[in-house]
């Protein structure tokens, strides 16, 4: 994953809810929108339907819901492109890096993955688990939306630094899974690609019962990218760790580690979509890594409005023209219904 970082995230940016810098000019009213609470998947069809809810079933804030509606017309001028992050699953129960109330983290690296085998034990135990977890997640209200806004030919396309592949089980299209995909698994030595959901038989057979055994010494928290929060080394030690059914090479999840670059054809393919959009949307991102970012430095330097829905501030609030800090899965349905009612673009035009 690109780790450019030659600006901080500035603490404090767009935390009162909306921060406006281009619109002012253009006659968007700034207007502070409050945070909303999240949302259960178990409410979301509900939630979206009434341009709701909170977790307790209550409706969007006041303020949230006309930001939302200013954010409209934009968005409706032409199609838009989204780039979505690890804040639009939360409501599905996959944690986040760095959203409100998430703990610190140092993921590994690539360089870590594939130059140290006690670490890429610990990786390969700790990914086990998580897989368990995160293989039965399913998509929420806000993945839901992000599908219907598609097959409405609201967007050029879906842009999303997840892994989870919520986006294609909702039903969303045309997707570039920027940082690759959490059920693939890639042998580094002869490119063989397998199932996640193969090599989990054979971690299961590698080390039988040690699900239980982790279950027994009081169970491991889940992770974000299907890890989790496992610490306990006798059973990490006792670990066993794959090879290439093929060639016996090192295999690895087929996604992009902290310290590896995004294939070019996938950023190329990202570009395309936003480079044919009116303006961009991102929903639930930090921007702390560049991979995400550039999408946005690109929109703004072309002119092009940039609205963020993000709990906490994101690298990128200093080019953006709205920053709302707002429950992202309950926005996107809020956005759907409102969209929904204005003239949608026609559907035939998608960057593939």
């Amino acid at each position: 994953m690109d780790a450019g970082r030659d600006d901080p995230v500035r603490p404090g940016i767009g935390l009162t809810g909306l921060t406006q810098n281009r619109f002012a000019q253009n006659g968007l009213g700034a207007r502070a929108g409050a945070a909303a609470s999240a949302g259960p998947a178990a409410h979301a069809d509900a939630a979206a339907s009434d341009g709701a809810a909170s977790q307790g079933g209550g409706m969007l804030d006041t303020d949230v819901r006309a930001a939302l509606d200013e954010m409209v017309p934009v968005l409706s001028a032409g199609r838009f492109s989204l780039l979505t992050g690890a804040g639009l699953s939360t409501d599905s129960g996959i944690p986040d890096y760095r959203g409100p109330g998430a703990a610190p983290r140092q993921p590994l690296t690539y360089q870590e993955f594939v130059g140290s085998e006690p670490l890429r034990r610990r990786y390969w135990a700790r990914n086990h688990i998580g897989w368990a977890t995160m293989h039965h997640a399913v998509p929420n209200a806000g993945h839901r939306a992000v599908a219907a806004m598609e097959s409405a030919g609201h967007l050029t396309g879906v842009v999303t630094q997840n892994v989870d592949r919520l986006h294609e089980d909702a039903g969303a299209v045309n997707v570039v899974d920027l940082h690759g995909r959490f059920d693939a698994v890639v042998c580094l030595q002869c490119g063989e690609v397998y199932t996640r959901a193969f090599i989990a038989v054979v971690l299961a057979e590698l080390n039988p019962g040690f699900l239980d055994a982790v279950a027994a010494a009081g169970g491991a928290a889940a992770g974000p990218d299907a890890d989790a929060e496992l610490d306990h080394e006798q059973l990490i030690g006792g670990f066993r760790v794959a090879r290439c059914p093929l060639c016996g090479g090192m295999l690895k999840p087929d996604f992009v580690f902290f310290g590896e670059n995004v294939p070019k054809q996938r950023v190329e393919r990202a570009y395309a979509m936003v480079d044919s959009a009116t303006s961009l949307l991102v929903a639930g991102s930090s921007l702390t890594v560049m991979s995400g970012l550039r999408f946005v430095r690109k929109a703004a330097r072309d002119g092009k409005p940039v609205m963020i829905i993000n709990r906490g501030a994101t690298r990128g609030d200093g080019l953006a023209d709205v920053k709302l800090e707002a429950g992202v899965s309950e926005s996107l349905g809020y956005l759907r219904r409102r969209l929904d009612q204005e003239v949608a673009p026609g559907a035939g035009d998608r960057v593939q």
